[in-house]
C-alpha cells in the first residue's frame, strides 16, 4: 500500500533573517529584519493541519541542534567567541526546508524494490553545508525499516541540494515513474547549486532505470532571476508537469524526450507573457505543493502571495476555468517562511512508501499537531532581531525549545544528535 507522504520541516526556534543565501532574493531582501519564530512554526503547523484535512498523509522532521556547536568546534571556535558571520551560519534554521533534505526514489523505480533516500550535501552555502550529518541521523531513524535504503551524501565538490531539483512523474504514486534531475551550469551572478555529476551519482546509487531517468539543465535566465532551485520554476505530480516557459535551458527537447517515455504526460507551460519570471519568483507560484486529493483531483497548495499577485492569480483561475489538469486552488499562509525564501514546496519532502514501514514518531495526526503547537506557544521565541544573536538567554531558550519538541514527539535520542 504505497502512498505519498509529505514530511514537513518544523520551523525551528532559531528562525531569523540573516540573509545568508545569495541568489535567494527574498532572503537577501529581508536581511536584518526581525523574524517571528513562534509565528513561523505555527504557520508551518497550520499548513500541515490544512493538508491533513485534505486527506493527505502528513509527516514531520524536527529542527536540528542550533547553534551547531560541533560545526563551530571543527572551525576551532565556540559560539561566544565566533565572529558574527559564523554565529549566523551556526544558528541558521534552514533545515526547515525539507525539500533540500534528500532526494527520494520510490520502490517502483528502483532495481532492488526499495525506497532510496540520499541526504543532500548542500555544500554550496556555508550555513547549510553542516546540516547533512544531523539530517542523515534523523532519516536513518525515520526510515530504518529494510524497505528503505538511506545513503550518505554525494562527496564534494559536487553540489547536491536534494528534492528541490528533482521531479517524478507517474501514472499513480505506486506505479513506475519517470525521474527528472534538474541541474545548473551557470546562473549569471548567482551560483548554480545542483551539479549534474551529483544528480548522476544519486541516480546510480538509487539503481534507477536509465531509460526512465532524465537529466535536464535549468535555464541560466531562471537562476539569474532568483530561481535558485528548480522548484521555484517547476513542479510535478502524477501525470502533470507545471513549469514556467523559461524554466529549462532547452524545454522543447526536454518535453519531446519526456513524451517519448510517458506519452500520457500533461505538460502545463505557463507563458512568460502571462506570468513573468519575476512574478513567478515573487509569488512562488511553482514553489507550491501539487497534490492528488483522495477523490482523484489534482490540487495546488499555494502561498497567500500567489493570490495577491494579479497576473499569477488570473492565470491560475483561467487554467481552472479552462478545464486544465489542476482542478482546485488551495491557499495557505506561510509568510514567515516566504520572507526567508521558502514556500509550501520548500517546507516538505515527498516520500512514496508504505506508512506502516515509517517510524510512527515521524507521522502526524491532529492531536500530535496540537501537542507540538502547545510546545511552540510555550517555548519558541516571539521575535529575533539582528542584534539578538549575541544574547546568551536567547541561545539557551532555543536549546530548551528544541528539547521540549523532541520530548513531546518521543525523539529524545536526537537531543545529542
Amino acid at each position: 500500500m504505497l502512498t505519498e507522504i509529505n514530511f514537513d520541516g518544523l520551523i525551528g526556534p532559531s528562525h531569523n533573517y540573516a540573509g545568508l543565501s545569495p541568489g535567494n532574493l527574498a532572503a537577501t531582501r529581508n536581511r536584518g529584519a526581525t523574524s517571528q519564530p513562534r509565528a513561523a512554526a505555527l504557520q508551518g503547523l497550520a499548513k500541515m493541519r490544512h493538508n491533513l484535512r485534505l486527506g493527505l498523509p502528513q509527516g514531520i522532521f524536527m529542527p536540528l541542534p542550533r547553534p551547531d556547536h560541533r560545526w563551530l568546534d571543527s572551525l576551532s571556535t565556540d559560539y561566544p567567541a565566533a565572529p558574527d558571520h559564523l554565529k549566523a551560519q551556526a544558528l541558521s534554521a534552514s533545515s526547515m526546508w525539507a525539500a533540500n533534505a534528500a532526494t527520494v526514489s520510490p520502490a517502483p523505480d528502483t532495481a532492488d524494490g526499495r525506497c532510496h533516500l540520499t541526504v543532500a550535501n548542500l555544500m554550496t552555502m556555508p550555513h547549510r553545508s553542516h546540516e547533512w550529518p544531523d539530517t542523515l541521523a534523523q532519516l536513518r531513524i525515520a526510515f530504518a525499516d529494510p524497505a528503505f535504503a538511506v545513503h550518505a551524501p554525494v562527496p564534494a565538490p559536487f553540489g547536491d541540494e536534494g528534492a528541490a531539483n528533482h521531479m517524478r512523474l507517474c501514472a499513480s504514486h505506486d506505479a513506475p515513474g519517470v525521474e527528472i534531475f534538474v541541474y545548473g551550469v551557470s546562473g549569471g551572478p548567482f551560483p548554480a547549486r545542483q551539479h549534474r555529476e551529483a544528480s548522476a551519482a544519486v541516480a546510480r546509487a538509487h539503481r534507477l532505470d536509465p531509460a526512465r531517468t532524465l537529466f535536464v539543465q535549468q535555464s541560466e535566465a531562471a537562476i539569474a532571476a532568483g530561481a535558485f532551485h528548480n522548484d521555484v520554476v517547476a513542479v510535478a505530480n502524477g501525470r502533470v508537469l507545471l513549469a514556467h516557459q523559461h524554466a529549462f535551458a532547452d524545454a522543447p527537447a526536454f518535453y519531446d524526450r519526456l513524451r517519448a517515455i510517458m506519452p500520457d504526460v500533461e505538460i502545463v507551460e505557463v507563458p512568460a507573457d502571462r506570468v513573468s519570471l519575476a512574478d513567478a519568483i515573487q509569488s512562488y507560484l511553482f514553489n507550491a505543493q501539487l497534490v492528488t486529493l483522495p477523490g482523484g483531483d489534482t490540487a495546488i497548495v499555494l502561498p497567500e502571495e500567489a493570490r495577491e499577485n494579479a497576473a499569477v492569480w488570473a492565470w491560475l483561475n483561467d487554467h481552472v476555468a479552462g478545464n486544465g489538469p489542476i482542478r482546485q486552488l488551495k491557499v495557505v499562509d506561510v509568510r514567515q517562511s516566504m520572507a526567508n525564501g521558502g514556500g509550501p514546496a520548500c517546507l516538505r519532502l515527498r516520500v512514496v512508501c508504505d506508512p506502516q514501514r515509517v517510524d510512527p514518531r515521524f507521522l502526524l495526526d491532529e492531536p500530535r499537531i496540537d501537542r507540538l503547537a502547545d510546545v511552540v506557544e510555550r517555548w519558541w521565541p516571539d521575535a529575533i532581531g539582528p542584534g539578538d544573536l549575541n544574547d546568551a538567554a536567547l541561545i539557551d531558550r532555543i536549546r530548551h525549545a528544541r528539547h521540549a519538541a523532541l520530548d513531546v514527539m518521543g525523539l529524545v535520542e536526537l537531543i545529542d544528535r
